[in-house]
């Protein structure tokens, strides 16, 4: 009440139209600041790799296409469902006709005879006719069922397949994540030798360096100018592909490694959960179904039947009439030129290939499991390697460096230097990147979703 009092006593002192306006404003101002939480598809600033993965499989239009494909599934199993109910119509319609049969069939229905009627010339008649027809189909050879059957196991296919899509997808967000801090490490890298030459140059102009020298820095100074500008390119096409990926376009975007969790490696790689394999059997169940249904067409079918039917004539005086009908009917099919028989043939064959299908993906993710295993404990390795690498080429450039300012070694030497220095870190981010692309890939491979733990 307090509130309502308000409101009309700032009507009066400032008018409707200013108060409204008032507290439009006042509203957008408060839902401005609704948490986060309420809004939908909120894109980061800076991106960690969790995120992204759930970002993409909420925008990525595979993901899409996924959901899509269940809804319509979903449209099928009803469509599969309908056979069951009975079907329930109406018709209507207006004739004339002097037929003499059907002009005398006009007059029974409409109650209008008499014996003054010629049988054979009953004259011109019309009819106004409402009818309203009730069929139920009692028996079709199971193909019915069969069609339910069918339609729950694509269903139940088509929303594994939507899991094993997130699961590709996922593993392309790893990837792609992971390319860009291998891009960035090597842009880093080629920064570094650029300025290491570029403070080797700068001891020309204090008169510490032949000009032969210098000459051989420019040389080098260049080389690694292009190896920079080309790993500066190699870092935008691994933005690209990110976005890509996200649903998203334009051309920024920063990931945060630091806040991305390695992911557990899986303890005992299998293939067994994978959702395609889980999505095949059912695809096979499909198929058996849809064999059911073809061996329907050698059973006969059997319907009931009634109708209702109204006939309003106006050319014999005002007659009208009703009548029903109802009953069974039985139909059997005896000979149909082998049509069954080359459905029943086709759903055979189609049952064979899904087999040989699950056959074939059984064979390919195995070697997919044992690929990435190998792979995984090739990039351990190398993870390992390269650290011990990067540690003893940054020793030898520092002594190089303290050699080169005292005169004690060539430009050329301390140029070596820098390069192997260079390509050990380098060497060693690639390694780190590809070791959690690995653990990725191997997750994938073993049907397991990206930072699911």
């Amino acid at each position: 009440m307090i509130l309502i009092s308000m409101y009309k006593q700032s009507c009066k002192w400032f008018g409707i139209a200013a108060v409204r306006m008032l507290i439009a404003f006042c509203l957008c101002g408060a839902l401005s600041h609704v948490p986060a939480a309420f809004a939908e598809d909120i894109v980061p600033d800076v991106w960690t790799g969790p995120e992204a993965v759930q970002f993409a499989m909420k925008n990525n239009p595979d993901a899409q296409i996924a959901l899509k494909r269940i809804a319509s599934s979903a449209a099928a199993i009803r469509e599969a469902n309908a056979s069951f109910y009975p079907q329930l119509g109406i018709q209507a319609g207006y004739s004339r006709t002097n037929t003499p049969m059907y002009s005398f069939g006009n007059i029974l229905n409409q109650g209008v005879f008499s014996n003054t009627i010629d049988f054979n010339n009953p004259g011109e008649t019309d009819d106004l006719q409402f009818m309203l027809q009730l069929t139920y189909r009692i028996y079709n050879g199971g193909r019915s069922q069969a069609g339910v059957d069918a339609a729950n196991a694509q269903k139940k296919a088509a929303m594994l397949q939507e899991q094993a899509v997130k699961n590709s997808l996922g593993f392309a967000v790893v990837k792609s994540f992971f390319n860009i801090v291998q891009a960035r490490a090597n842009v880093s890298a080629r920064q570094a030798a650029v300025q290491a030459i570029d403070a080797s140059i700068h001891r020309f102009e204090e008169g510490a360096l032949l000009k032969q020298e210098l000459l051989n820095l420019e040389v080098q100074q260049s080389l690694a100018s292009e190896n920079l500008i080309q790993a500066q390119h190699g870092l935008d096409l691994s933005k690209q592909s990110l976005l890509n990926v996200l649903g998203l376009t334009g051309n920024q975007v920063k990931i945060n490694q630091d806040q991305t969790p390695t992911q557990a490696v899986p303890t005992r790689p299998d293939f067994k959960d994978r959702s395609e394999i889980k999505a095949m059997q059912f695809v096979i169940q499909a198929r058996q179904a849809g064999l059911r249904q073809a061996k329907s067409g050698y059973y006969p079918t059997a319907d009931a039947f009634g109708s209702y039917q109204v006939d309003k004539g106006f050319e014999m005086g005002s007659g009208s009439g009703d009548s029903w009908m109802a009953g069974i009917r039985v139909n059997m099919t005896l000979f149909d030129g082998k049509q069954t028989d080359a459905r029943v043939q086709q759903a055979n064959i189609a049952l064979a290939q899904a087999k040989d299908e699950l056959r074939k993906m059984e064979l390919a993710y195995g070697l997919e499991i044992r690929q990435a295993v190998l792979n995984l404990d090739q990039t351990n390795k190398r993870c390992q390697v390269t650290k011990k690498m990067v540690a003893s080429a940054q020793e030898s450039a520092r002594l190089f460096r303290e050699r080169f300012k005292a005169g004690l070694v060539l430009s050329s030497e301390l140029i070596d230097t820098e390069n192997r220095l260079t390509d050990a870190q380098v060497r060693h981010a690639m390694a780190n990147a590809e070791y959690r692309i690995a653990v990725a890939n191997l997750r994938r491979a073993c049907g397991l979703l990206q930072y699911s733990d």
